[in-house]
């Protein structure tokens, strides 16, 4: 019967044959312990002396890291063991040995590793990291899929910018000039007026010269936009999407989380509904903490979120920022003309912000006084204009950034192990 690691408890007490890669080894006389992966999990298989040919027992023995092999043997109950099973081994089939393969158990400077990213990702830690993110993925489309939302794709090329034009890739469309997609939100408005709840799924890309561990020059981002909705509903859905992303990551990837030694009772109050704080009581906040320097009216970096953070076990919601630091398109606060009606949602544990939301402006008039604020006088965001003009409606949307929260939830430092293949300022390869 040939399976794979994930399959091997429905056959306890069965042979098995399983297609693998040893991703370590020790022998101690009479007995060879093997790491095996095969892209589904980890498992040990161990090869005693007496019970197999001697050839088979020299091949266990000489086996060089990540060399491939057909395996068979019998599958066992381990308590010892994290996966709970290990294989006691009757046959190897080498399918080919791997020479001086250059990620060694002992450790590495990240440069090296990142160099070796194609080969860094088969670790027992890059495996799980991925697994999450699979994870977060797949609760992403149950939710919205669950919740009446259309899946659109916006696209990758645009003729204008969501948020300014000075962070984006330009590029030549034949006689045009063309940009890298940074959002595709003002695509979404027009898809859920014809649609009413859409939601997106891609890759965005951010000119921006910096090296935090926050940040990535291309990631991948969940768009939801949603007609007939305001600004406190909108903020409902995204404690819902978070929440229930977060306990579907806890139930299904727990082998992964025990891995990378996560915390998990810290995620397991991220339950809705999260805390709000408004940017006016951020920015006292702050104060209270020794941030002289922030006056009302600064966007917050990455130092000030984690203040903020500190002080709540949960995501907490910064609302209503100032009008002159938020996109064009933000609907202003009817009370307030100088915030405007957005938020953005700040996880815990110094992660930063993973959303970022607001309501959108849908009285013509006025977006076509910011289009003049703005000096968005091109042709290219005609179209974005007239969906004000024919049948404009209260609408709101928001954005998560998947790879600072892969981030959060399984609890590395830097978003560069979040993504299979990161681009950073510094870097395009692999």
């Amino acid at each position: 019967m040939k399976t794979t690691i994930s399959q091997v408890p429905k056959y306890e007490g069965q042979a098995v044959t399983i297609g693998a890669w040893l991703s370590n080894k020790r022998s101690s006389g009479k007995i060879a312990f093997l790491q095996l992966r095969d892209g589904t999990g980890f498992m040990q298989a161990v090869v005693a002396k007496n019970d197999v040919a001697e050839d088979i027992f020299q091949l266990a023995k000489n086996m060089t890291q990540e060399s491939s092999m057909y395996i068979t043997g019998n599958i066992v109950e381990d308590k010892r063991s994290p996966f709970g099973y290990e294989m006691q081994v009757s046959d190897i089939k080498l399918i080919q040995e791997a020479v001086d393969y250059p990620i060694t158990p002992k450790e590495h400077g990240t440069e090296f590793l990142m160099d070796h990213r194609h080969l860094w990702l088969r670790s027992k830690r890059q495996h799980s990291v991925m697994k999450i993110r699979n994870e977060i993925i797949r609760a992403t489309y149950q939710f919205f899929n669950e919740n009446g939302y259309v899946k659109i794709d916006p696209p990758i090329l645009t003729g204008a910018s969501a948020e300014g034009t000075t962070e984006l890739f330009h590029t030549q469309y034949f006689d045009e000039e063309a940009y890298l997609s940074q959002s595709g939100q003002l695509y979404l408005e027009a898809a859920a007026m014809a649609l009413g709840k859409v939601f997106s799924f891609g890759p965005t890309f951010r000119a921006e010269k910096s090296k935090t561990r926050r940040h990535l020059i291309e990631f991948w981002m969940i768009e939801p936009e949603m007609a007939f909705m305001d600004h406190d509903e909108s903020l409902e859905v995204q404690e819902q999407y978070v929440s229930f992303v977060v306990q579907s990551v806890l139930m299904n990837c727990k082998l992964e989380l025990d891995t990378l030694e996560r915390d998990t009772s810290k995620l397991e109050k991220i339950k809705a509904p999260f805390p709000r704080i408004s940017y006016d009581d951020a920015v006292e906040m702050l104060k209270e903490k020794g941030f002289d320097d922030v006056e009302w009216g600064v966007d917050f970096g990455a130092p000030h979120e984690t203040a903020i953070a500190e002080s709540f076990d949960k995501p907490v919601f910064i609302t209503n920022y100032p009008a002159e630091i938020k996109a064009f398109y933000m609907k202003p606060d009817p009370e307030r003309s100088d915030v405007v009606l957005c938020a953005d949602l700040i996880a815990p544990e110094g992660y930063g912000e993973i959303i970022g939301g607001s309501q959108r402006i849908d009285d013509l008039e006025l977006m076509k006084q910011r289009y003049e604020e703005h000096d968005l006088t091109g042709p290219a965001y005609k179209w974005y204009l007239e969906l004000r003009q024919y049948g404009s409606v209260p609408h709101s949307g928001f954005g998560l950034g998947l790879e600072r929260t892969v981030a959060w939830l399984s609890g590395v430092e830097h978003v560069r192990e979040t993504i299979p293949f990161p681009r950073l300022l510094n870097r395009l390869y692999p």
